[in-house]
C-alpha cells in the first residue's frame, strides 16, 4: 500500500459516505456484491482504470478529483 493508494482509498470511502451510501447500496449500483467494496475500501482489492471510473460514476463522483489526489501525492 503506497501514500497514494491509502490515500485514494480513504477519498473513496469519504465520497460514499459524504452521499450516505452504506456498502451495500454502492455495492448495489455497481451490482457487485457488498464485498466488493468492503475489499477495495480496506486495500484487499484494487481496481484498474475502468473500474475505478465505474465505481466513480456509482458514487456520483469526478474520477479526475481521485487521479489529481494521487498526483498530488506523487509530486
Amino acid at each position: 500500500n503506497t501514500d497514494e493508494m491509502l490515500a485514494l482509498r480513504a477519498w473513496l470511502k469519504a465520497e460514499r459516505e459524504a452521499r450516505g451510501l452504506s456498502m451495500r447500496d454502492l455495492a448495489t449500483r455497481l451490482g457487485k456484491p457488498h464485498t466488493y467494496v468492503q475489499k477495495v475500501e480496506q486495500g484487499e482489492r484494487r481496481l484498474d482504470v475502468v473500474e475505478y471510473v465505474w465505481y466513480c460514476s456509482s458514487l456520483g463522483c469526478d474520477p479526475a478529483k481521485g487521479i489529481s489526489l494521487i498526483v498530488s501525492k506523487s509530486a
